[in-house]
């Protein structure tokens, strides 16, 4: 049975306050996106299965890191799902594109310059080494779990594969992409916003305020506050000055925010 009808501002709201501290600083911006983007007024049980997969989407093609940034949206909607908020676990239709061997094999033969930030290209060399230290022990709990010798039903063993393979898929991307990397830290003004400006947003409706550093969708992460160039608010932004007003489209209308301020 449905508890009675909340806004989406209201959910989160009541979703927030049930975490602890540090979750819930972790992840209410992640969260305010999401509730943004559909409309914070809109009732809860009025989301559809399709707007979260297209939520999904956007966030797939502005970011090629997306294994934390959608953990505050899922548990959202699975707590919706619990209180009764909504009859279905929309979270189920949050799915987030997985690096294979596949797409680093595509990608193979077009070589790119990637545009990016020294602190960016510092904590993905930090990352790729972070990773090729984790092979010995992927190695070992592979021969563990292999040492079972019942196939059948072998979930370590499936999983240490699997983690495996998205480790090796994960170092090759990172190796092509250092490799290929240019860091330009230069501003064309003080006044423009460019890849690593630091902005300040604020939006026209609520007055709330939200922060960012625009980076190449490589280095993207919004639960540290990188916002990818590629994505909506990053287009709208790049080339932009102080007080100007930005619009992004979002199901739930379009977004209105003003440039408060901008640190280069």
């Amino acid at each position: 049975m449905m508890n009675e009808e909340k806004s989406l501002a209201e959910a989160e709201a009541g979703f927030l306050a049930s975490l602890p501290p540090d979750h819930k600083d972790e992840f209410r911006q992640e969260l305010n996106k999401f509730v943004r983007w559909c409309g914070k007024s809109r009732p809860i049980r009025d989301i559809t299965a399709i707007e979260v997969a297209n939520y999904a989407e956007s966030i797939n093609s502005a970011t090629t890191d997306v294994s934390n940034v959608t953990a505050a949206v899922k548990a959202f909607l699975s707590y919706a799902k619990k209180e009764g908020l909504t009859s279905t676990n929309l979270s189920v239709h949050l799915r987030m594109k997985k690096i294979t061997s596949a797409h680093i094999a595509s990608t193979k033969g077009k070589p790119s310059t990637i545009v990016m930030t020294a602190a960016g290209y510092e904590e993905l060399k930090a990352e790729l080494t972070d990773l090729k230290k984790e092979r010995p022990k992927l190695a070992e709990d592979i021969r563990k779990a292999a040492a079972d010798k019942d196939f059948r039903e072998n979930a370590p063993l499936e999983a240490a594969r699997e983690r495996q393979g998205m480790v090796e898929a994960r170092i090759r991307q990172l190796e092509a992409m250092l490799k290929t990397a240019v860091v330009n830290e230069e501003r064309t003004s003080d006044l423009v916003i460019a890849i690593g400006t630091t902005v300040t947003i604020q939006g026209l409706s609520d007055k709330e305020e939200m922060s960012y550093k625009l980076v190449n969708p490589n280095e993207a992460s919004p639960l540290k506050g990188k916002l990818s160039i590629s994505s909506p608010i990053g287009k709208a932004l790049l080339g932009r000055k102080k007080g100007d007003v930005i619009e992004v489209v979002a199901p739930a209308g379009a977004l209105n925010y003003r440039i408060i301020r901008i640190i280069n």
